[in-house]
């Protein structure tokens, strides 16, 4: 009797193909990485827009700031459940069709929320915004699995994923100057119709799998029941949800912890955070090729990374003077972000190709329960204690918990080649 994990993750045959073939194939993942890309920008771009127009909408329609955060919590709501059930639709439809469908929707209710005059009506489109967006993690994620193989899929991964920090780079970078000459309703037009162009770009130039690669057997399609029974599964999920507790419970609150907690400037904890968010960009992609040179053993980096976010969470709270913040931000923002590809790559990697898309996506739904529960803990944390130290030790227990998971957790090899 086979275990559970030997069947998700059993090898789907490959015909011969050329050397030819072989070469195109080699070219062409790198396409399939930009197209990628470019829908998970376009769909943080979207979603990020609402913190520089907040103040606007509220004006238009007459309702307090403060009432209208129910619009993030509509798309969140939306994009939850999306992560989790289009993971499955992914792996029944195709990564390609599934990003064609999630992002000219997303386009088109991008753009008719530029028209909002009601706030019922605001709530309707954001969560069918969270819905469309939800379904880019799964269908990126299965793209770049079935098209770069161990030994590459790392890299890929580290790469596709400093997607969000990218988009918030550029939201706060683009986002003020255009609102300077334009109206708030004029951002949502455009953001909508580069977000439908994208879509049509997935149409035209994605591919499922390459040349030659079988599609897997109806027998091989996921199931939650499968999921759930996948031992090694059930602990990469427990430890990638208090790794985003951490990781979105600091995001949230690290400027206002250092503002009141070390009375620093507004200016200073905006650069400490910035370093923060470099270290993120820049130790994704190198860890995750470091990760690639060592065969694809994704775990042991993991569980340093993990532990290192713990220790360095209670570094930084012993900290005092600018100088130390400033140093040791890189390295934390590195240690917070940086298991995000490796998690992704080992899950492609334990279940095989044919679910790699339910996984991921039902996965990620999970984490981001950690990410909406973490800043409201750690608010409470600090209310209570005005202590910065006690404060980023309740978020470091996330990490820690995550790392002894992954102790736990065992790699399977992945049978995909390209």
């Amino acid at each position: 009797m086979k275990s559970t994990n030997a069947v998700l993750s059993a090898a789907h045959p490959t015909p011969p193909t050329s050397a030819h073939e072989t070469s195109q194939s080699t070219r062409y993942r790198w396409v399939i990485l930009v197209v990628a890309f470019a829908a998970w920008v376009i769909s943080f771009l979207d979603r990020l827009a609402w913190s520089n127009v907040g103040l606007d909408v509220s004006k238009d329609l007459g309702s307090p700031l403060s009432q209208l955060g129910i619009f993030v919590t509509a798309f969140y709501c939306g994009y939850v459940v999306s992560n989790f059930f289009m993971g499955f639709v992914t792996d029944r439809i195709g990564a390609r069709a599934t990003l064609t469908f999630a992002l000219i929707p997303l386009g088109v209710a991008t753009f008719l929320f530029g028209n909002v005059t009601t706030v019922f009506a605001g709530l309707v489109l954001q969560c069918a915004m969270g819905l469309a967006a939800g379904a880019d993690y799964a269908a990126c994620i299965k793209l770049l699995a079935s098209w770069f193989d161990t030994n590459r899929r790392g890299l890929a991964l580290g790469i596709l994923t400093t997607g969000p920090s990218v988009g918030i780079a550029v939201s706060n970078a683009v986002y003020p100057w255009f609102l300077s000459t334009h109206a708030w309703h004029d951002l949502y037009y455009l953001l909508g119709g580069i977000t439908v162009f994208i879509g049509i770009a997935c149409f035209l130039f994605l591919r499922n799998a390459p040349e030659g690669s079988a599609a897997p057997s109806k027998s091989q399609k996921p199931s939650v029941r499968a999921l759930l029974k996948n031992r090694d599964l059930r602990l990469l999920a427990l430890a990638g949800f208090g790794a985003n507790w951490a990781t979105w419970g600091f995001a949230f609150w690290s400027n206002a912890l250092m503002i009141k907690g070390h009375h620093m400037s507004v200016a200073d904890a905006g650069r400490i955070s910035m370093l923060f968010g470099i270290g993120a960009v820049c130790a994704k992609p190198l860890v995750g090729w470091i990760t690639d040179r060592m065969g694809g053993k994704r775990r042991p980096a993991i569980i340093i990374s993990l532990a290192a976010f713990a220790i360095l969470f209670l570094v930084f709270g012993q900290l005092n003077g600018k100088t130390a913040f400033l140093l040791i931000a890189p390295f934390l923002g590195a240690a917070a972000f940086v298991y995000a590809p490796l998690m992704a790559a080992m899950a492609a990697e334990l279940v095989g190709p044919a679910a790699t898309g339910s996984a991921v996506g039902a996965m990620n739904a999970f984490w981001q329960l950690g990410s909406v529960i973490a800043p409201t803990v750690a608010g409470l944390v600090f209310a209570r204690t005005n202590s910065f130290i006690a404060t980023l030790a309740t978020l470091a227990v996330g990490p820690a918990i995550g790392a002894i998971c992954m102790m736990r957790a065992r790699e399977a090899t992945d049978s995909v080649k390209v």
